[in-house]
């Protein structure tokens, strides 16, 4: 079996090393301007161009994929049933044999 590159001991200490490092200096993000005051408008604004970039399902796909969350449903209440089912008859045997009879 071959040995996959980066996986000697020296290779994870340098990610390790890496790793911490960035982990202790600040974030670019942190060391940005302040954020200035957004106001409703412009808020208003930024949500409706995000709004338009939201792909929406088509009814045939909600459809499919309600069924099919359906067929599941019924799938996993049968499979459980049946599971209680077996475990319940179980108990009900154990239970008769150490009451003797």
């Amino acid at each position: 079996m071959a040995k996959k590159p980066g996986n000697s001991p020296q290779a994870i200490r340098n990610r390790a090393a890496k790793t911490a490092a960035v982990m202790a200096s600040p974030s670019a993000a942190t060391l940005a301007t302040p954020k200035k005051r957004v106001t409703l408008a412009q808020f208003a604004r930024e949500v409706r161009a995000e709004a338009r970039k939201v792909t929406w399902t088509s009814r045939r796909e909600t459809w499919i994929t309600s069924v099919m969350v359906a067929i599941m449903v019924v799938v996993a209440m049968v499979f459980f049933w049946l599971v209680d089912a077996g475990v319940s008859l179980s108990v009900n045997q154990i239970l008769k044999l150490a009451a003797g009879g």
